[in-house]
């Protein structure tokens, strides 16, 4: 049977047999020359969406969506869990948080490995105005002292039982990639993710790797140790492993690339028709609807342009996919093109 971790209505597991990697990004490193990561999406990397990523072009590794710690400590708790929700299937996972209340974070961090997560990342990257006026995320690269109580209690929380890691950008205004991943990496963090763009830059430049490459040279001479993962625009997986050899990083995060190409992780690309992805739509949605019912269905859509892009046709699919109002609509829909492809 199918065991997902939620602490609400089931038993608790015993930590050791919750607990089966005790730092995974020690493991990836260890095992491969360089290895993926799916990004952190919020609203798109839920429970559903890593589950078919697993079972069609996996990962190495992959994080929830955004869990919110201020939320989780709050009457607010309850919808906060079913952005960790998780089946055993989708290891290794890691719970990626933020917020702005130390305190928080050590309570949600004891919570989340009791959870069965096997690490805990800190969102110090998010750009997000409404985010970052609350003093979260990407504000975190102009407060240090904030910053490092925020690590200091996850790792109290995790007990040393799960690594604790970071994700954050090279800068808030400007570049500052020296004095911001060195104050990080004197932390004694696990594993470091840098995005190659300012808060400022949003999406709206180039990812710098030339930063990235800037950033593993620090972890060399400070914090040896600790993993690093480069993250912006990498859409394919053979541009992540050059881009990985030119700037020495241990592993590579990939996010909107997979909206570009589904089968993005896959060691050998292969190529795929309007059927197949029909399929595969096919299945996420009826995912969606046995385990999100409370959801609403409208987030559903922006996975059918991932699906349904690059064929023949392709548009017109798509839009009339698109005004579907349930997903018994939408499971019709597919199944009427289906037949006739």
């Amino acid at each position: 049977m199918t065991r997902y971790y939620l602490i609400f209505g089931l038993q608790s597991l015993p930590l050791h047999e919750l607990i089966y990697m005790k730092n995974i990004w020690q493991q990836l490193k260890d095992s491969k020359t360089q290895f993926f990561v799916l990004a952190p999406m919020d609203d798109v990397t839920d429970t559903v969406f890593r589950q078919i990523v697993k079972r069609h072009s996996p990962a190495d590794i992959m994080m929830t969506e955004f869990a919110n710690t201020d939320g989780w400590c709050s009457a607010g708790k309850q919808a906060i869990y079913s952005r960790l929700r998780h089946i055993e299937d989708e290891r290794p996972l890691i719970a990626q948080i933020w917020g702005a209340n130390p305190e928080h974070y050590e309570i949600m961090s004891r919570d989340i490995v009791e959870l069965g997560f096997d690490g805990i990342d800190i969102n110090m990257g998010c750009p997000i105005k409404d985010v970052v006026k609350t003093g979260a995320c990407s504000a975190l690269i102009e407060n240090h002292d904030l910053a490092a109580e925020i690590i200091q209690a996850t790792k109290r929380g995790s007990g040393g039982n799960i690594p604790v890691s970071v994700k954050t950008r090279i800068g808030y205004n400007k570049i500052d990639t020296e004095n911001w991943c060195s104050f990080l990496l004197s932390q004694g963090i696990d594993a470091l993710t840098v995005h190659g763009r300012t808060k400022k830059d949003m999406s709206k430049v180039p990812a710098n790797w030339d930063e990235i490459a800037k950033a593993v040279k620090l972890r060399d001479d400070i914090s040896p140790q600790t993993v690093v993962i480069g993250n912006g625009d990498v859409l394919t997986i053979q541009q992540g492993i050059d881009r990985a050899k030119e700037s020495g990083v241990d592993g590579v995060m990939i996010g909107r690339g997979i909206f570009q190409n589904f089968f993005v992780f896959a060691e050998s690309q292969k190529d795929t028709d309007l059927d197949e992805m029909l399929a595969i739509l096919k299945e996420h949605t009826s995912l969606h609807q046995q385990l999100l019912q409370g959801n609403r269905f409208e987030p559903l859509k922006k996975f059918i342009k991932m699906y349904v892009h690059g064929f023949k046709n392709a548009g017109t699919v798509r839009a009339n996919l698109m005004d579907a109002k349930s997903h018994s609509e939408l499971l019709d829909k597919i199944d009427k093109y289906i037949k006739s492809v």
